[in-house]
């Protein structure tokens, strides 16, 4: 069985993004790792030349701006990434560059990808999701944040990124047969300084809008305002250890009220339900579980 880590990254000095704890956190369950670094406006190419680490293969793409059309160029990007990853792999590991794996769950996922590597059937492994968000204490727990994702499929040369990169699909359009597994990423995407946060959130606009479209949303141009949201819990977990030098530098205050909640009456409904089932009605599902 042989694993092999992927993920892309542009930009990440300039909008903060933890791609070295990303990578570093799914380095011990791989064989190797390509990182498809796009041409920066920063030093990101010698920051993921640093890792030390000789399963990190490095191939150097340019985005192409003008495939705004749902971000697409993510999906582009990431399936050249694909395209690198070795024939003999049995597993492909995907981690976005604001992702991270605790330790915690290492031998879970091992113990998965050994135990379905012979079973075909078995097209990719489903992991939750945690999504921190204000700061490193905070998680965000409304319906609007999605559950669940693929982060490893079984290496057949027959899946690609789909639509946006967040997830999956074969060729054909197909979903891909998952089981799921009792392992988390955590999502630090909406955790970093807040002028660090507004300027990526307009830079990630301009994956899906022209210009002219970006400056009609008026996005901020100075500090982002996380106050904005409608609710979050304390986080009561350990963070992986990868992560542990960028929190002790977090130099940012966010405060927020987690009795507070501003759900709509029918997603007041909506929640209740799922809290007393599980079942979240409407929930976007990319995947057959089996």
């Amino acid at each position: 069985m042989k694993i092999t880590g992927f993920t892309i990254v542009r930009n990440a000095l300039k909008y903060d993004y933890p791609a070295v704890e990303a990578i570093t956190s799914v380095l011990p369950l791989c064989d190797e790792f390509i990182v498809a670094v796009g041409k920066s406006e920063d030093d990101t190419l010698a920051l993921i030349q640093s890792i030390k680490s000789d399963k990190i293969k490095i191939i150097e793409t340019v985005w192409d701006e003008n495939l705004k059309t749902g971000g697409r160029v993510l999906a582009v990007e990431t399936n050249k990434a694909i395209e690198a990853i070795s024939n003999d792999t049995t597993w492909a590991f995907y981690i976005q560059c604001d992702e991270v794996v605790h330790e915690r769950y290492y031998e879970v996922i091992w113990h998965a990808m050994q135990q379905y590597a012979s079973d075909t059937e078995v097209e990719g492994l489903l992991f939750r999701y945690t999504h921190f968000y204000g700061s490193f204490k905070y998680v965000a727990d409304s319906r609007k944040w999605y559950r669940n994702e693929i982060r490893v499929f079984r290496h057949t040369g027959d899946v690609v990124s789909y639509r946006d990169a967040q997830g999956f699909r074969k060729t054909d359009n197909t979903k891909l047969h998952v089981k799921r597994i009792d392992a988390h990423i955590y999502h630090y995407g909406w955790v970093r300084p807040p002028k660090k946060m507004a300027a990526k959130v307009k830079s990630f606009h301009a994956l899906w809008h022209t210009p002219e479209e970006i400056e009609k949303m008026q996005l901020a141009e100075s500090d982002f305002d996380y106050s904005k949201i409608d609710s979050l819990r304390i986080f009561e977990g350990t963070h992986p250890n990868v992560m542990q030098d960028r929190i002790e530098k977090a130099d940012w205050n966010f405060q927020f009220n987690v009795v507070e909640k501003r759900h709509s009456f029918k997603n007041r409904i909506l929640l209740l339900i799922e809290n007393l089932t599980g079942w979240r009605i409407g929930e976007y599902k990319n995947y057959k579980i089996i």
